[in-house]
């Protein structure tokens, strides 16, 4: 960790830090919940990055919208349907994970929820185990000891990798037989699949069968993890400040009009891009992001030695007063009136540098719809029986979920 002088200086210097290619993403102890994926580092992961990240920009990021909106439209369906049965109260995180992770399963990997539905428990079963490894004693060598944890997440491993084969296996059949619809948008999956047939590039670089699996399991679960992590959060800071709700629900009536919503209207909300990034600030979803460096470095009047882990404290950095001011600590989207991303150094929920996050474009993209739907539905209060107990497990949850009253607005 970053010492408290260093920290006070230092905002500057973690931007030069992200963006130094000398630095590589530290190697935390994942047992095995990515393996490659997002931890691969020189080569490896410049060739990953170029393959992954046109996949979410420009014409291709527009083609997701489609599946966004159908896929908002049954859960504000199936929200309609829970207080039409008369009741009042929705644990609204639950309904956020099924919406994010239909979303991601549809869009990139041609799949229902249901179909992902047991690979999706099965990696959150690995998250909670992943976020105990603090707390098991580790000793060089100690990974190789037989424990009932270890075997626990071994055992998981295998069922996930057996139900993303079965994934993969289906994908190639249906290709093969013709029957892949030829009107949907190429997913991710099929991707990486077409890259996977390529003999591998100049420098020897190609995608395995692990390989893919690895980018299925963290595509899947950060893209809807994360995701789902950002519009709970964001609906409870609506739901406790309503002022703030109908500001939003405003402007989405003012830009939208009677006409259904589009794509070109997301660029137009400009008070739900605040909230957003407010909510971001306030609740990023990770809240260290751990970088290693790979040769002697120099930041500021300060040596980094080859090899030494550096953990960006973003949560530290988003509630630091001297930065943010004596309110930091408040819910105050003003603070991102003309505010872009890139204006804004010391706000770092996606990182920052060659190494930010790949479907940060997808994650806004689809926040700014499931939200604009969700504030044209209902309006939304929080519940008496809400307690708030943000828990970090490897992304900052509400320990207790974020129980809302809902009500049809009219």
């Amino acid at each position: 960790m970053l010492d408290r002088d260093w920290f006070d200086q230092g905002v500057p210097l973690i931007e030069e830090l992200f963006g130094n290619r000398q630095v590589m993403v530290a190697k935390r102890r994942y047992q095995g919940f990515h393996r490659q994926g997002l931890m691969a580092n020189g080569q490896d992961w410049f060739h990953q990055r170029h393959i992954v990240a046109p996949h979410f920009m420009g014409e291709k990021l527009k083609g997701f919208f489609g599946y966004m909106v159908e896929c908002s439209k049954e859960t504000m369906k199936e929200l309609h349907a829970v207080i039409g049965s008369g009741e009042r109260e929705v644990e609204i995180g639950q309904y956020m994970t099924k919406l994010t992770a239909d979303i991601i399963a549809r869009a990139e990997f041609d799949r229902n929820y249901d179909m992902g539905e047991k690979i999706l428990h099965l990696l959150e079963r690995m998250q909670d185990l992943t976020a105990q490894a603090s707390s098991h004693l580790w000793f060089p060598g100690s990974r190789f000891f037989p424990s009932k944890y270890r075997k626990e997440i071994k055992e998981l491993r295998r069922k996930v990798e057996k139900g993303i084969m079965e994934i993969m296996e289906n994908k190639r059949e249906n290709e093969e037989l013709g029957r892949s619809p030829s009107s949907r948008k190429e997913g991710l999956l099929q991707v990486l699949l077409s890259e996977s047939e390529k003999k591998g590039n100049k420098d020897g670089f190609s995608y395995t069968q692990q390989l893919i699996m690895d980018e299925i399991k963290t595509f899947f679960f950060a893209g809807h993890d994360t995701s789902s992590l950002l519009l709970t959060w964001t609906i409870m800071l609506l739901a406790t400040n309503p002022s703030w709700q109908e500001r939003a629900r405003s402007e989405v009536v003012e830009v939208c009009g009677q006409a259904p919503l589009s794509i070109d209207h997301l660029s137009k909300f400009t008070l739900l891009q605040m909230i957003i990034n407010e909510s971001l600030r306030l609740y990023p979803p990770a809240t260290l992001l751990p970088r290693m460096v790979f040769q002697d470095m120099t930041l500021g009047d300060l040596h980094i030695p080859k090899g030494l882990s550096v953990w960006i404290p973003v949560l530290a950095i988003h509630h630091n007063k001297e930065l943010w001011g004596e309110d930091a600590d408040e819910f105050n989207p003003e603070g991102f009136a003309g505010r872009s991303f890139a204006q804004t150094r010391n706000f770092l929920p996606f990182a920052s540098g060659p190494r930010n996050c790949v479907g940060q474009a997808f994650a806004i993209m689809e926040a700014k719809i499931i939200l604009a739907m969700l504030l044209s539905n209902f309006s939304f209060t929080i519940s008496k029986n809400y307690r708030h107990a943000p828990v970090n497990v490897l992304t900052l949850k509400p320990k207790y979920g974020v129980p809302v009253y809902l009500k049809k607005h009219i």
